[in-house]
This record gives C-alpha cells, sequence and structure tokens, in this order.
C-alpha cells in the first residue's frame, strides 16, 4: 500500500464522432488502467437537461468537470476518462482536482468526422452540432500536458502514438488498491494496524482459505474443525434450522476460528430464512406495494434484530434489482418493484432499518437481474441493456446505494453484453462473461465508473450460470482475478481450495489481487469490530434469542400484511362476499407442486380453510385424482374427477368459488408458471361464469396471464397467517385493500384486464 509509483491519469479528448471511448478504452487496456466514459459521471440534472433536448451551458457543466477531476485525485489507480474538453477553461477545471492529468487530444479532419458521424448506427445527430464543436474547440496550448493523435490512424496505432508521447506519464500500472480510511469501511488507524497485521501473520494457506465462504451442510462439531482447520475460510453459511440450534453452531464455529468470521445469512423476508422460527415480515416487492416506504425499513429491523440475536453480521440483501420483465420470477417477489426509483426509495429504508443492528449487508445481484427471464441458478442470464439505459436504471440503483453506504456487493452470474462491448470494443459473443468473471464489469465500471471502494463476493458458485462458462479449475481462481474479492461456497473443499491455490502459484491471481481481496475481507471485519472483541463474545448469549418469533414482531408482520394486501381488480364487483351473502365455498389449492425444500406445498390449505371457517363460511376443499388415489380412493382419475366437478348443478351446490394459489418453486426450472394437476384440470377456473371466484396469490404477482377469465384478483403476498387473515377479512368488507401494484400483474395482455 506504499512506495506505488505514480499512476497514468490521462483525459482522451475531442469533439463528436472521434473515437473517444473506443480509443479511451484501448489506451486503459494497454496500461492496465480504469477506463470511465465521462458522460456517465453527469450529474442528473444535466441528463435531465439533455434528454429535453436543452444544450448545457458553462455553468451545467462546471460541476461534471469538477467531478473528474476529483475522480482523479481520489484514485491511486491508473484512470483514463473520456471527455471532451474542447475549451481551456474545461480543462483547467479537471487539472485543479488533479494537476498531474495529460490530455490525449484525438484530431481529425471534418470530412473524415462527419462520415463516422454517418456510418454510426442509429445516430441522428446533425451536421450542425459537429460544426458547432469544431468552433467551440480550443487546441491544446504549449503549457498544457498533453499529446495530439491523428484519428485517420488504426486504434492500436494511435494507443502507440500517445504512449509513446507520453512517455513516464503513461508508465502507470492499474491497481485496485482498497482504501481503509474511506468509506464504506472508514478505519482509523488501530483498525488498519490490525489488518495489516493480520494480514503479515497469515501463511499462504491461511490467505487462500479467507477468500472462501462455506456452506456450512452440517451443525456437528467435527464437521466444522475440518472447514475451519483445513481450509481457513473467510466467512460462512449456514443450513437453517431451529434458532438455538443456529446460535450454537455460530457460536462454536466463532470460537474455533484464529481470524473471527463472517456469518452470512438471507434475511431477505425479515427474520425468515435465517432460522426455522424467523419472523417473516415481507418480500421485497410487499415492502414495495403500499406508500407507506417505512415498511421496509421495518423489514430490515426485524431482520436486523433477529439476526444478530443468532450471532450473524452479514446480510445478504437488500436486493436491488428490477422487475422489468414480467416473466422472471426469480425476483419477480425479490424485488422491491420494477421502477429504480422505488427500489432506490425502499433498499434505502431496508439498509437503514438493518443497520441498526450490528450487520453489514451485501445488495445484489451486479449487475442487476430483471430482464432476462431466465433464472441463473440454471442457466446463464443477461442484462441486455444498452449502456445509457443502463446507467439511467441499474446504475442509477447502484450509485445511490453505494453513496449510501452499503458495505459489499454480490456479483450475479449475469452477463452484461452492451456493457462489455461498450468497455471492450470488440469483445467477441464467446468472450462475453458473467459479471462474477467480466472485469470489465467489475473493475472498470463497479470499481472505476461507479466508484465502489468495497467488498465484492460470487453469487454461488454452484450455479450454472456461473459453472457453464468455463472448467471449475479455472473459474474458481478467475472469479477472483477478475475482481470478485470472496468465493461463495466450494463444490469441493479440497478441489476448490486447489484450484484457487494453484491459480495464485501460476500467476492467475496475482500478489496484489490476493492482497487487495484480503484487505477488504479483514476491513470489512473490522469495520463490524470484530477485531476488538473475544471470540466468546461474539455471538449473544442464549437469553437473546427470546426476541426471534416474538409478539412484537409478529404484530409487526400482521400490520404490514393489512396494509399490502392488494386488490388487483374486481371487474365483476363481486366483493365483498361475506358468509351471510355466500355460506358455501369450494375452495381450491394451485401450488407449484413439491420442491427442494420438501415441505408439503398445499400445507397452507389448512391455514386458509382454518381462518374461513373462523369467519363463518362453510368450507368445501377440493381435491385431485392424485390427492383422492394418495388417500385409498379407487378408480380415480383426472377425467372422472371433471365430471364430478363440472356439472349443471355446481352453482346449487357452492355459493362462491376461492382459488388460493401458493405457487414456488426456485432454482430448479428458468421461470414458474401455474402448473395444474392434469390436462382440462377441474381446479382451472371454468366456474368462474357459475360462481363469484375470487383468485388469490400468496407468492407470485404474474399469475393472471394463466387465469384472465376471474373477474376478482387479490394479492396477498404470502401463505402466512398474518396474509391469509388479512385477504380473509378484506374479501369480507372488513377492512379496506390499501396495497399497491404495478402493471406487471397484468402480464402485458389486454383480457387479463378484463
Amino acid at each position: 500500500m506504499t512506495g506505488k509509483q505514480a499512476p497514468a491519469h490521462i483525459v482522451v479528448m475531442g469533439v463528436t464522432s472521434c473515437g473517444k471511448s473506443t480509443v479511451g478504452a484501448a489506451l486503459a487496456e494497454r496500461l492496465g488502467a480504469i477506463f470511465v466514459d465521462g458522460d456517465s459521471l453527469h450529474p442528473q440534472s444535466n441528463i435531465d437537461k439533455m434528454a429535453a433536448g436543452t444544450p448545457l451551458d458553462d455553468a451545467d457543466r462546471a460541476p461534471w468537470l469538477a467531478e473528474i477531476g476529483s475522480r482523479f485525485s481520489a484514485s491511486d489507480a491508473g484512470l483514463v476518462i473520456a471527455c471532451s474538453a474542447l475549451k481551456r477553461r474545461y480543462r483547467d477545471l479537471i487539472r485543479s482536482g488533479d494537476a498531474s492529468v495529460v490530455f490525449v487530444h484525438l484530431h481529425g479532419g471534418r470530412d473524415l468526422l462527419a462520415g463516422r458521424m454517418a456510418a454510426r448506427p442509429g445516430h441522428f445527430m446533425p451536421l450542425s452540432l459537429l460544426d458547432s464543436q469544431l468552433d467551440t474547440l480550443e487546441e491544446l496550448q504549449p503549457d498544457e500536458a498533453g499529446v495530439v493523435v491523428d484519428i485517420a490512424l488504426p486504434v492500436d496505432q494511435q494507443v502507440d502514438r500517445a504512449l509513446a508521447a507520453l512517455g513516464p506519464a503513461g508508465a502507470g500500472r492499474r491497481q485496485f488498491d482498497v482504501d481503509l480510511t474511506a468509506a464504506p469501511f472508514t478505519l482509523d488507524a488501530e483498525a488498519i494496524a490490525w489488518v495489516e497485521g493480520t494480514l503479515s501473520a497469515m501463511t499462504l494457506e491461511e490467505k487462500i482459505g479467507q477468500l472462501f465462504i462455506n456452506h456450512n451442510n452440517s451443525y456437528a462439531p467435527r464437521y466444522l474443525d475440518e472447514v475451519l482447520d483445513t481450509y481457513h475460510v473467510g466467512g460462512m453459511r449456514y443450513r437453517p434450522g431451529p434458532s438455538a440450534a443456529v446460535q450454537e453452531h455460530i457460536r462454536y464455529a466463532q470460537s474455533r476460528s484464529r481470524i473471527p468470521l463472517l456469518v452470512a445469512s438471507n434475511p431477505e423476508m425479515g427474520g425468515a430464512g435465517s432460522c426455522d422460527d424467523g419472523t417473516f415480515v415481507s418480500t421485497h416487492l410487499q415492502a414495495g406495494s403500499h406508500p407507506d416506504k417505512g415498511i421496509a425499513r421495518r423489514m430490515g429491523q426485524v431482520a436486523g434484530v433477529e439476526t444478530a440475536a443468532l450471532g450473524c453480521n452479514w446480510a445478504f440483501a437488500p436486493i436491488v434489482d428490477i422487475h422489468y420483465n414480467w416473466r422472471n420470477t426469480v425476483v419477480s417477489t425479490r424485488s422491491f418493484g420494477n421502477t429504480p426509483e422505488v427500489v432506490v426509495e425502499r433498499a434505502k429504508e431496508y439498509f437503514d432499518g438493518i443497520s441498526e443492528s450490528p450487520t453489514v449487508c451485501a445488495m445484489k445481484h451486479f449487475p442487476g437481474d430483471g430482464m432476462d427471464e431466465r433464472d441463473q441458478h440454471v442457466v446463464t442470464s443477461y442484462n441486455t441493456l444498452g449502456y445509457g439505459d443502463w446507467n439511467r436504471t441499474y446504475g442509477h440503483v447502484y450509485r445511490e446505494l453505494i453513496g449510501h453506504g452499503v458495505q459489499s456487493i454480490m456479483a450475479g452470474h449475469i452477463g452484461a453484453p452492451e456493457l462489455s462491448r461498450h468497455f471492450r470494443p470488440g469483445i467477441g459473443d464467446r468472450d462475453i462473461l458473467p459479471a462474477t468473471l467480466a472485469p470489465e464489469l467489475l473493475q472498470d465500471l463497479l470499481r472505476g465508473e461507479l466508484g465502489f471502494n468495497g467488498l465484492i463476493l460470487t453469487d454461488a458458485s454452484l450455479m450454472v450460470g456461473l459453472t457453464q462458462a468455463m472448467k471449475r479449475s479455472d473459474l474458481v481462481p478467475a472469479t477472483i482475478a477478475a475482481g470478485c474479492d470472496m468465493f461463495l461456497f466450494f463444490r469441493n473443499p479440497a478441489e476448490d481450495f486447489g484450484y484457487m491455490l494453484e491459480g495464485y502459484k501460476s500467476g492467475v491471481l496475482t500478489e496484489q489481487r490476493l492482497h487487495d481481496a484480503l484487505r477488504r475481507i479483514l476491513g470489512l471485519k473490522a469495520s463490524l469490530g470484530l477485531h476488538r472483541r473475544n471470540a466468546t463474545d461474539l455471538v449473544p448469549p442464549a437469553a437473546a434469542l427470546e426476541v426471534i418469533g416474538g409478539e412484537a414482531h409478529r404484530a409487526i408482520a400482521a400490520d404490514i400484511a393489512d396494509k399490502t394486501v392488494t386488490l388487483v381488480k374486481d371487474t365483476a364487483g363481486n366483493l365483498p362476499i361475506t358468509p351471510a351473502t355466500h355460506k358455501r365455498i369450494r375452495l381450491y389449492g394451485v401450488s407449484g407442486g413439491a420442491d427442494f425444500t420438501r415441505a408439503d406445498p398445499l400445507a397452507y390449505l389448512d391455514t386458509v380453510r382454518e381462518e374461513l371457517e373462523a369467519a363463518g363460511f362453510e368450507v368445501h376443499l377440493f381435491r385431485t385424482a392424485e390427492q383422492r388415489e394418495a388417500a385409498g380412493e379407487e378408480d380415480v382419475n383426472f377425467m372422472s374427477v371433471l365430471a364430478e366437478e363440472a356439472t349443471d348443478d355446481y352453482p346449487a351446490r357452492y355459493d362462491a368459488a376461492f382459488v388460493f394459489a401458493n405457487v414456488k418453486g426456485f432454482a430448479q426450472e428458468a421461470a414458474i408458471r401455474i402448473k395444474w394437476s392434469s390436462p382440462m384440470a377441474a381446479e382451472i377456473p371454468w366456474y368462474s361464469t357459475e360462481v363469484p371466484t375470487v383468485f388469490v396469490s400468496l407468492n407470485q404477482p404474474n399469475h393472471l396471464i394463466d387465469v384472465p377469465m376471474v373477474r376478482t384478483a387479490i394479492h396477498a403476498h404470502a401463505g402466512s397467517r398474518e396474509a391469509i387473515r388479512a385477504a380473509v377479512q378484506k374479501i369480507q368488507g372488513k377492512s379496506e385493500f390499501t396495497g399497491t401494484f404495478n402493471e406487471n400483474v397484468f402480464c402485458g395482455s389486454f383480457d387479463t384486464r378484463l
């Protein structure tokens, strides 16, 4: 961290169509420097003005140019920024931030520039813009450090000329050294001394081990002994279980680790998911489905209190994906919504809430899920937005949350073809990799343009979105070499540890990259104060578990459920439905079938039935042919069930039909839709023309594409008793629907609105 050669700080300047981005990226690549497109640094006010077609004046440009200068002054790494910098005073403003900046002016004749403008696909800028910029251009003066390069040369020769002319100014090598005194670490001298002292005392095997986050598949002490003694892991996640068992497991792990562990949980829904008895508060979508932004904060508060009671100190949340594609079901309930604005607002609230506890966060999944309908658990998915659109959407989200203090970012196994092409002009389709393996996304974009100083971890390494990219022996060290700092989950501990060690010995993983990753890992631990505490004090006493699933937290969940149960449509005016008006209810359950959790997929129907009967309804539960056969009936099949169910006297037997769908499924298919029990299944709402029919989703928001015939649709968001009870109350008109929804619920089809 000391004695480094002064890095190259270069502005590639010139008028429109001179090739600033292309040459700048190539120059940065040659130098091993960070490349930033200066247009990405405009303040939002400038972006809005340009979008409205209003030219910028010098007053608008001043904060932008100052920001470019500050990026150089704050960077200890080589940095190349593309910026027109047409006037001398513009360049002076940049130099005022860092006097070492040199300028590469890409110069060309008007005819060549005009030809390039005309050849740019989808480019409709008038030639008058080029003429205006040529009139404005002030050539580099003798007292300005820089070089003029002819754009008629091939790009590689332009880079050669620039480097030859710059001499020592271009000699700096790219470095990504963390600044532990800056956000999000902000460590004092004592903490930095602990980081450096710990690093210097580690063996090579301990250094390699710190890069890994183990998934603890057993609570047995002998299992942890092997993981900690053999592989020296830096962090762990565990298989959820009863809170007391989880806490004791974490306590033992911390007591056996020489260096304090980062202990991660997945508190995406409050305390649920971190232990079996944790409080389900809400999904991310639920927290974005009411005007009260404080719902997300309360979800974060409960998540922080309950996971901290277990001994966790790292939350793999909030999720900052934007749910643009209604067909995407991996983030459909795990995103706060379908606009950057709601995601930013609610993610900040969640972060502030969980930060009241001794917890750091990892927002996910960079560069952003929600465009592709596929699930990165089973296939590489892609964020296909262009550079400009990405910056206005996902980029805006990441900038806001980085500025808000989020400490770590989980990189998804999600490719971003247009972003990769922006930073690596000419990159082949086969070379476009998921973000976890793409240095142009992790380094040029996330570290460079977004200025992220914190820790980057991979998403789970067993996901096919990563494993399909290259051989395991290559991808393990390649993730860290690309810019990730921690590797999430072994597949085979001995193999993966060996792959990482060999990657270091062969030079794939450099000493500088390894040590920078380790400083970020240890820095994150120090930012939590783990270095100041005895191992016996890293996990709270057993009495702390009393808050988990407690009455106060259940009351918060009930209040949120009441607020967020949403009436999507009631075009037939079926509501309210009460025992006085519609006593006899035919109840149907729809699920995605059993998943990897092996839980009964229809267990929620017991709760639905209990709540309906408590309200005074007479409930008649439909059973499929498979269920009836399992109960011992003979000579039953889907055709016989349909013949029994769909008869002329249906309205005489039932006053209304309720369909409660809890379709989950996760990481086993690319996208989730309703799967009926059989062809032409009897539970499909054919009966919506016979009796008032109410469809209630307890999970996914996209079911109307499969049941457009229902005229009354409710999204209750969760299969919890609180959500089901609130839905039953609102169906009866005993409380108002106050939840909101976004356009994704209609799935882009006209018939879903009928």
